[in-house]
């Protein structure tokens, strides 16, 4: 084995092979939610009356009657009692894009010097964390401790290993919440009451709209030993620095190719315990990049899916340790390659089907249910434009991170644009209605001859998909391809379901005075009694509005390459959001449009908004700290003295050159190593000469008071060093001879063996 530590851990990491998985005897669907609190365990252990009243809360969001918690905690216990749990914890998802959770046994003195296990309904609901640590953008001082936890009954409970988790919204003392969770739900209803309403222009029975969300998680896996050797890795989650391999995925063979057997086990491994917490992983397969896969779930209702996907995180860095790997959820660990996305499928549905979902064929005996299935197609598809097109900078801002802005614009990736793709179809029908002429001067037949019902057969497979589009339409939802691997899909998901609601509640105003119009004019063509018809009236209103709409938000809609620069120019031309900088993306939380519209839906206030972009600069400012410190370490610590150690090689060689050869072959046989010495000297020299920069630089932007500020300076001076220092150790790690480069290669990281 060679004495240079590199090698050793490479070597090592080449000897791992596969583990055996013990995979259950019972299918799939027989251990499917084992350790899940789910409706059939709820029916066994609770009264009859009290699994009534839990369904009314999960399904028709009834109000929790606290009356009844004694009872669920009671047969909660005992299901977790009866799978050897000891512990149960308010599991919670604060603003650290991470989760969080506190233990206590189920243990109580039984007053005769002995003990119980107790869980009582007051523990199931409510709970007093400390909230002193957790960040809040100043909601609380630090000396201020207390925060409350609150069940979320509409996620189901799980056990990990012993311990019992609620799913649970995080609140500050004054009520503001500290979490992701809280404002999803609120969000989650705000656009499933809008939504209803605009549904019951179209159908008299729709009681709830239900919001979907199938996420799709992209990462990397790297030998565990190799991870060990890379500090930046370790600390940081990237690569800070490494050139890029001879062979890395140009040659587009590890997209869909044979999962190595390795990375076969641990996939199996994790989908086993995925689905016994009630996960229903669905697809599995190797990405572009070499060592990055991907897994996604059948899509689920929106709030189960983010808890879900929070889950999954977690438990992929558990079980990829049992498999001598480390999970990568870094958007950009490798330069040169793809980075890792989260695409949030997204859609709107209720109990008669997706509301985002054509109608596929026409029907020639009911020409007007057809009008009417293709006129809420139509609808829902124009006000998610509308969504997108008035909220444009913060569905960017929704998404942006110190991290995932590496990602953006590179290597397949969407652009920093937000942008919708449609297709050829879809764009050619709404062209349509834009351009007809004014619908209430001439027939009521006109929704036949501006051709609406003529959808073309089977629209899902009608148009092809743009991969470089952040926001595009797949047939019956819209892929967000924004978001990076790493975060909460909450996030998004908050800004999308919120903009909707008010995109969906403007429609439904604007349609109920239409229709009052149409009513009161003499010209609207009337029904055969001679009386204006309601019916035609409000499918004339619905057009009327819709046409205003799709010229309104033409603007976001694009087919074309979103790489090109001459798409900058023409979205920002079209008002849409070109900014490149994090923290001044994040502004958008605070434009007066943003606040507006998260006050008008009940999602969140001024004060949360404000406080949230605190932690956002915050966030950003550490992030970046943290790498530039390490990033000056492993300069001055490993880089500098390995190549100037490889320099005085170089420096022996060429007197041992004159010792033996005549001067002018000396000198010639050693000119290309004076090349290189001088090479290194000029390197090394502007390393230290940057790194002292850099450090000054961070010295300069933490002297700044203002957050926001020090985030700015951060971006515009701390970032661009840090660029410029990667450059030259990339060049030294072509020039220091192999043996003496201490850091694990691209060429070792990137192909597992």
């Amino acid at each position: 084995m060679s004495n240079n530590l590199r090698f050793q851990v490479v070597e090592e990491a080449f000897k791992k092979r596969a583990l055996d998985v013990e995979v259950p005897k019972e299918r799939p669907s027989e251990y499917f939610g084992k350790y899940v609190f789910d409706r059939k365990k709820m029916y066994k252990y609770l009264p009859k009356e009290v699994y009534d009243k839990m369904i009314d809360v999960m399904d028709n969001g009834a109000r929790l009657d606290r009356s009844i918690a004694d009872a669920v905690a009671a047969g909660m216990k005992q299901w977790a009692l009866e799978m050897g749990v000891t512990h149960y914890t308010h599991w919670f998802q604060p603003l650290t894009e991470g989760t969080a959770e506190k233990h206590d046994a189920f243990v109580e003195h039984d007053g005769k010097g002995g003990m119980i296990e107790k869980f009582s309904g007051k523990l199931l609901v409510q709970q007093e964390p400390d909230a002193s640590s957790f960040p809040s953008g100043g909601i609380r001082n630090t000396f201020e401790a207390r925060g409350y936890s609150a069940w979320d009954p509409t996620s189901p409970v799980f056990i990990i290993d012993d311990t019992l988790c609620i799913p649970t919204i995080f609140i500050a003392y004054t009520g503001e919440a500290l979490d992701y969770k809280a404002p999803l739900l609120r969000a989650i209803h705000a656009v499933s009451r809008a939504a209803t309403d605009v549904c019951r222009l179209f159908y008299d029975d729709v009681k709830k709209v239900t919001v979907n969300l199938g996420w799709e998680q992209e990462y990397f896996l790297v030998d565990e030993g190799l991870y060990s050797a890379r500090p930046d890795l370790l600390m940081t989650g990237r690569t800070l620095m490494g050139h890029e391999s001879a062979k890395n995925q140009q040659m587009d063979d590890h997209y869909f190719g044979t999962i190595p057997d390795r990375v076969q086990a641990f996939m199996k491994d994790l989908e086993i315990r995925a689905l016994e917490l009630a996960i229903p992983c669905k697809t599995r397969h190797n990405e572009v990049a070499p060592n990055q896969f991907e897994l996604a779930p059948i899509f689920e209702e929106c709030n189960l899916a983010v808890d879900h996907n929070m889950l999954l995180m977690s438990l992929m860095k558990r079980v990829a340790r049992n498999h001598g790997f480390r999970v990568l959820l870094h958007e950009k660990p490798f330069d040169g390659i793809n980075g890792s996305g989260k695409h949030n499928n997204w859609s709107l549905s209720t109990d008669t089907g997706v509301l985002l979902h054509a109608p596929s064929k026409p029907d020639p005996n009911s020409p007007e249910t057809t009008a009417n299935e293709t006129l809420r197609f139509v609808t829902f598809i124009v006000e998610t434009l509308m969504a997108v097109y008035r909220h444009n900078g913060l569905l960017k801002a929704s998404i942006m991170s110190a991290t995932n802005a590496h990602r953006l614009g590179g290597n397949e990736a969407p652009p920093a644009i937000i942008s919708s793709f449609l297709g050829k179809y879809v764009s050619e029908m709404l062209d349509t209605i834009e351009q007809t002429s004014n619908l209430k001067s001439e027939t009521s037949n006109l929704l036949r001859e501006i051709d609406i019902p003529q959808i073309p057969d089977l629209i899902v497979d009608n148009t092809d998909r743009n991969r470089t589009s952040p926001f595009a339409f797949t047939g019956n939802r819209f892929e967000f391809r924004a978001p990076g691997s790493s975060v909460n899909c909450a996030s998004a998901m908050i800004a999308l379901n919120a903009a909707m609601a008010e995109a969906l509640t403007s429609f439904k105003q604007r349609v109920d005075r239409r229709i009052a119009e149409i009513a009161d004019d003499p010209l609207f063509a009337p029904a055969t009694d001679g009386a204006p018809s309601v019916h035609t009236a409000r499918f004339h209103a619905i057009i009327d509005v819709l046409r205003d709409d799709i010229k309104t938000c033409k603007p976001v809609r694009f087919d074309g390459n979103g790489y090109s620069e001459e798409w900058v120019v023409e979205a920002k031309r079209r008002g849409l959001d070109v900014e490149k900088s994090c923290p001044i993306i994040f502004e958008h939380y605070l434009d007066e449009s943003s606040i507006q519209m998260f006050e008008s839906t009940k999602v969140m206030n001024r004060k949360e908004l404000q406080a949230r972009n605190e932690v956002k600069w915050e966030m950003y400012v550490k992030t970046v700290q943290i790498e530039a410190r390490v990033l000056g370490d492993l300069s001055m610590n490993h880089i500098i003295p390995v190549s100037t150690h490889y320099q005085s090689q170089l420096i022996k060689n060429v007197q041992g050159m004159k010792d033996v050869f005549p001067a002018d072959k000396a000198e010639r046989l050693s000119a290309r190593n004076m090349k290189l010495i001088e090479e290194i000297a000029e390197r090394t020299e502007r390393i230290e000469r940057l790194v002292e920069e850099l450090t000054e630089a961070r010295r300069i932007a933490n002297r700044t008071q203002d957050i926001h500020q020090r985030a700015i300076e951060y971006h515009d001076t701390v970032c661009p060093k840090m660029e410029d220092i990667r450059g030259e150790i990339d060049k030294l790690e072509l020039i220091v001879e192999d043996g003496l480069w201490t850091l694990p290669k691209y060429r070792e990281l990137l192909f597992i063996r």
